[in-house]
């Protein structure tokens, strides 16, 4: 038997707020919440249904008191499913995400954002149907 991936940890000042910032951008539920964590998922996860398949992991947002210093070294990407990539970019704006700036350089296929604490993201290819 291997590993599962179960959950992604992000370390931040308010879990709170980014609990409900990934809830917005995922269409995730709060599936946990203790003083100073919150996690969230697509799905409430049973140790049973991890041990049968790989299941999409959960985000866990857990409060730390040192602030974010340099780039992140893991990010999430994003994928509209139902919109064009920069009418989705515009959509994380409104919630509260910003673009973000990590030397990616001006071609690129993707858009660098930041989440409202500054954990960078990015905005890939649409999924959306092709019409």
């Amino acid at each position: 038997m291997t590993s599962r991936f179960t959950e992604l940890t992000v370390d931040c000042h308010d879990p709170e707020r980014l609990a409900e910032f990934w809830c917005a951008v995922l269409d995730f539920e709060v599936i946990d919440r203790r003083e100073g964590m919150v996690e969230i998922g697509s799905w409430v996860p049973t140790a049973e249904a991890i041990r049968a398949r790989q299941m999409p992991p959960t985000l866990v947002f857990l409060r730390v008191p040192e602030g974010k210093a340099v780039k992140n070294r893991l990010h999430l990407d994003v994928s509209p499913v139902d919109r064009a990539t920069e009418d989705e970019v515009a959509r994380l704006i409104a919630l509260g995400a910003t673009r973000a700036d990590v030397g990616q350089g001006p071609d690129r296929s993707w858009v660098v954002m930041a989440d409202p604490e500054g954990n960078e993201f990015d905005g890939v290819r649409t999924l959306a149907p092709q019409g």
